[in-house]
């Protein structure tokens, strides 16, 4: 039976349409312009895909402790379901890794893991945020509007800008904390790939601290901190803190979001986790649970069996990191020679993650009037794919874009420099 004629005509019964939240929504802009690129590259042409932050496992393949350990669960029958609050090994894994590598030993019942990072972060606002809640965050940033509208929560957008590494500063939050139930940070930053320094870092929390003695004293609800350190292990030169360790109070109001996706090269593998308050934890297990948003049980006893092992993850960390620095460096040394040449380009330096901010002085001229067509002109004059800022809340017009170096080689960095050199030297 073909059903295909029912199909035809959408009708106009408000039964056919999704809810207001579900039909207002978009998709990723990120998705969007990876697949153009898919296209353009399946239709012959040369493309140097800088844009998504993915890996591409051919050039930065999962360390071979963790596929080995995947293969060996699996052989060992580990198939069934894992609790909802994530396998026993793994959460006690996490929480040594932490005491050894970030100085903070959270109890047990203050770890929930989930499929990747995005259940946990999703699972944390559902958890925390009723209709019409305040949720202060910075941009760029990403897809936390998208958590907000999901979970009916008003925003609070602060927009940052170069001279700060595209983080807030304390003062631009401060007017916000009194009405807020979340405040999110994420360092190091996608998409500028920069990190928060201490000081701003422990500034922010003292003030969240402050905010929530207040609150103790009227009864009214906690502000919390989610903090997404999804590439804390990938920094250059300087040295990633957790908010807990440098203001240690803040332990009771800290939101941790992590995952083996980004510093492991694992993104399709979807292990990641909460740390946080175990008195949130019992409100977010069972969040996760009913969405079924759990990491595989094999993937789990892997995870937890990867970060038992320093002795050998150490070593492959230690040349995937720098692997990613040197492909960063030769990005940001391509775009300062232009720089230096009088081209209308310029770069921060990279602190951490995977991207590189470039700025591109070219909106007013050559018919160039959005980032957009920034985008576009250089993907048609360069042969080369960008994300510019405006997918992750800019405002457009501002010429920033990022560059992503998880699927690029030193060949393809090479080659993008000298092309975007010749595109910006035409016009």
């Amino acid at each position: 039976m073909d059903v295909a004629k029912w199909f035809q005509e959408p009708g106009t019964l408000p039964a056919r349409t999704p809810n207001a939240i579900v039909g207002a929504m978009k998709g990723s802009d990120i998705l969007r312009i990876a697949a153009e690129i898919g296209e353009r590259k399946a239709a012959g042409h040369e493309v140097m895909n800088l844009t998504i932050g993915d890996f591409d496992p051919k050039i930065f393949p999962i360390p071979e402790v963790l596929r080995d350990a995947i293969s060996t669960a699996l052989a060992e029958g580990h198939t069934n379901y894992p609790p909802a609050i994530g396998v026993p090994e793994l959460r006690s894994a996490i929480r040594s890794f932490y005491a050894d590598r970030l100085g903070i030993a959270y109890p047990e019942g203050s770890v929930q893991i989930g499929a990747g990072a995005r259940p946990p972060i999703y699972a944390a606002f559902r958890a925390l945020i009723e209709p019409g809640d305040l949720v202060v965050y910075p941009i760029p940033s990403w897809n936390v509007r998208f958590y907000v509208d999901m979970n009916l929560g008003r925003h609070a957008v602060i927009q940052t800008g170069p001279e700060t590494g595209f983080m807030p500063t304390a003062d631009q939050i401060a007017p916000h904390l009194r009405e807020a139930r979340i405040l999110l940070l994420n360092s190091p930053l996608n998409p500028a790939g920069t990190v928060i320094s201490d000081d701003l870092l422990r500034e922010i929390s003292e003030a969240v601290v402050a905010e929530n003695q207040r609150r103790e004293t009227t009864g009214e609800r906690a502000l919390y901190l989610v903090f997404d350190q999804v590439y804390w292990q990938l920094t250059f030169g300087v040295e990633h803190k957790s908010p807990v360790s440098l203001v240690p109070e803040m332990a009771r109001y800290t939101i941790h979001i992590d995952a083996i996706s980004k510093c492991w090269a694992g993104t399709g593998l979807r292990v990641g986790w909460a740390v946080l308050p175990p008195w949130l934890r019992g409100n977010v297990q069972p969040l996760v649970g009913h969405m079924g948003a759990w990491a595989g049980r094999a993937e789990q006893i892997a995870t937890a069996r990867l970060l038992a092992q320093p002795s050998l993850v150490d070593p492959w960390m230690d040349g995937f990191k720098g692997r990613v620095q040197g492909l960063l460096g030769a990005l940001a040394d391509g775009f300062d020679s232009m720089a230096a040449e009088g081209l209308p380009v310029r770069c921060l330096a990279p602190q951490g993650a995977i991207y590189l901010s470039v700025h591109f002085d070219l909106i007013g001229r050559n018919g160039i009037t959005t980032d957009e067509q920034l985008r576009a002109f250089l993907l048609e004059e360069a042969g080369v794919g960008i994300v510019p800022f405006t997918a992750f809340g800019l405002p457009d017009g501002t010429g920033w874009v990022r560059f992503s170096v998880g699927t690029a080689t030193p060949e393809s960095v090479a080659k993008a420099v000298t092309n975007i050199r010749a595109a910006l030297k035409r016009l």
